[in-house]
């Protein structure tokens, strides 16, 4: 099993230009990690258009291209919704950089039915393209969808270019258990974010926080093994989203968890003082603050690398 770095897990790090994807290349190589997974949405200070990416101009993509050559690293890019025109221009950037699966997610912030039914259409119609350019679509199930969603706009397409990323961690916010998403997803799974949570009370607001991987209350040795066990993947990508939090999407019940206070759902202190990991987009911490965040985010991704590597020595002879 091949294991990959998203740029999600130095995200403070991009946003205040202390890291670009040159950069970034490097971390993953001095990691000894396989791949990388590029994010390419509009984040706080980031290229509107192309995010840590950085540019879609010619020479910038060849040069991408040779430093992920020159450590033989796969590649995989994050977009995010499913504009036609949108996603031919990715998949063209895909097609240069060598990078095989697209993630998209559809939702944001709410759930609404209406964007599936678009979806399936807007993905129809550019399957042809994925087709000939060998690329797959994975869609995401992200903060607002429970599995069975992903899956039923997934049979409605019905190709076999286009399939799931398994976030294992994002069901939580739509109250379903990691376990529940990574099972029904598995036949579905074109590749992974692998991640670690645990809830937290913010003053009166319960949060999901995000935490080194192996520190949180995730079955994640559950989740590692289930993948190369029930899946065809080839990869898993390490998606250390800390520090972070997000706000439950969906009413309590709905992804079938009908209460708190046991597995993944189990209230912790917070990792940290919460004050820090306000969402990034609405917070811009003091010079000071910002260091302690920057060198956090590092030693935590350090930890978590770690850990899902030994993982892959248990599961993956």
């Amino acid at each position: 099993m091949k294991l990959g770095l998203e740029t999600e897990s130095y995200h403070v790090h991009f946003q205040h230009h202390r890291m670009d994807i040159f950069d970034f290349i490097n971390k993953a190589v001095e990691f000894g990690l396989d791949g990388v997974q590029i994010n390419i949405i509009e984040d706080l200070n980031l290229d509107p258009d192309w995010g840590c990416l950085g540019s879609n101009e010619p020479e910038h993509l060849r040069k991408v291209r040779e430093r992920l050559d020159e450590h033989e690293l796969y590649c995989e890019i994050d977009m995010k919704g499913v504009d036609v025109e949108r996603l031919k221009s990715v998949i063209s950037v895909a097609e240069v950089l060598g990078a095989d699966v697209i993630r998209t997610y559809i939702n944001k912030g709410n759930f609404d039915p209406s964007k599936m039914e678009l979806a399936i259409n807007n993905i129809k119609e550019i399957e042809p393209l994925l087709e000939e350019k060998g690329i797959s679509l994975a869609i995401e199930n992200h903060e607002e969808e429970v599995s069975t969603e992903i899956i039923m706009l997934i049979e409605k397409i019905n190709s076999p270019y286009v399939g799931c990323l398994c976030d294992i961690g994002n069901g939580m916010m739509a109250w379903e258990d990691p376990k529940i998403t990574v099972n029904n997803l598995a036949a579905y799974t074109k590749t992974v974010h692998f991640k670690d949570h645990i809830v937290i009370k913010d003053g009166d607001k319960l949060r999901v926080s995000g935490c080194p991987i192996g520190e949180g209350n995730i079955d994640t040795d559950y989740c590692f093994k289930t993948l190369v066990e029930k899946t065809d993947i080839k990869r898993i990508n390490i998606e250390m989203c800390h520090p972070y939090v997000s706000d439950f999407k969906r009413a309590l019940g709905e992804g079938g968890v009908e209460w708190l206070g046991e597995g993944a759902f189990k209230i912790e202190e917070p990792y940290i003082d919460p004050n820090y990991i306000l969402p990034m987009e609405t917070y811009h911490p003091s010079d000071e603050n910002l260091e302690f965040i920057l060198e956090l985010q590092e030693n935590d991704l350090v930890k978590s690398v770690a850990y899902v590597k030994k993982l892959r020595e248990k599961y993956c002879q």
